[in-house]
């Protein structure tokens, strides 16, 4: 009797997973508050637009970001292509986009009267998740 009841708690559970591609970039040489400022523009819209305005963004942060994005796209795709699910890039939107402190690296400067000043060269974690545009996301 236990087996037929994990049986079809694992027929509930499969069929209704969302596709979700999830990437994440860590120790990137940037700091957080920089990067910060290329989430923030992405965040919550169409993977698509998303790509376009990374791609043409003047900032240098946003290199790493769009090759997360990028990841995180094809990793929805590869997902959907495992489980046989059908999939278009076009309906992919950023449900999660944040960017955490990594370790920092500590250097040290030599200043006037053998004086030294910390360095911090500081690191960052990226991470973006996609997902499909769900029926009631549409109606927004």
């Amino acid at each position: 009797m236990p087996e037929t009841r994990k049986a079809s708690k694992a027929a509930d559970v499969f069929p209704q997973q969302a596709t979700v591609g999830r990437a994440t970039a860590r120790y990137v040489r940037m700091s957080p508050t920089k990067v910060r400022r290329v989430v923030d523009l992405i965040r919550g819209m169409p993977a698509v637009e998303a790509q376009a305005i990374v791609k043409f963004d003047a900032h240098a942060a946003s290199e790493p970001v769009g090759k997360v994005l990028g990841s995180a796209i094809a990793n929805a795709e590869h997902l959907a292509h495992v489980r046989s699910q059908r999939l278009d890039p076009a309906e992919l939107f950023i449900s999660e986009a944040f960017v955490d402190e990594g370790p920092t690296l500590k250097r040290f400067r030599p200043r006037a009267q053998g004086r030294a000043y910390r360095i911090r060269k500081r690191t960052s974690h990226i991470t973006i998740v996609v997902e499909p545009t769900s029926d009631d996301r549409k109606a927004r």
